[in-house]
């Protein structure tokens, strides 16, 4: 997906989303390997309520590539 489109997409209906993908698509979308670029893309099509919880830590994201996705765009090093 091209970078506009990404962007568009970042543009949630919950603020605290919208505060994580923006800064890092902005930041980090471009030079990521199309491998990380196809997860994030496909992340980015759950819903909200789903985004919310995993990314706030109310919930343990079941699939194993959004859950290394969301510990970096949370900007936190997988432990």
């Amino acid at each position: 997906m091209k970078l506009p489109r990404v962007k568009w997409a970042c543009r949630r209906g919950m603020l605290e989303l919208d505060v994580l993908f923006q800064p890092f698509v902005e930041q980090h979308y471009e030079s990521m390997s199309a491998a990380d670029k196809n997860v994030f893309v496909k992340l980015l099509e759950c819903e909200d309520p789903e985004l919310f919880a995993w990314f706030m830590g109310h919930e343990v994201c079941p699939n194993p590539a959004f859950a290394e996705m969301i510990i970096r765009v949370r900007g936190r090093p997988a432990a």
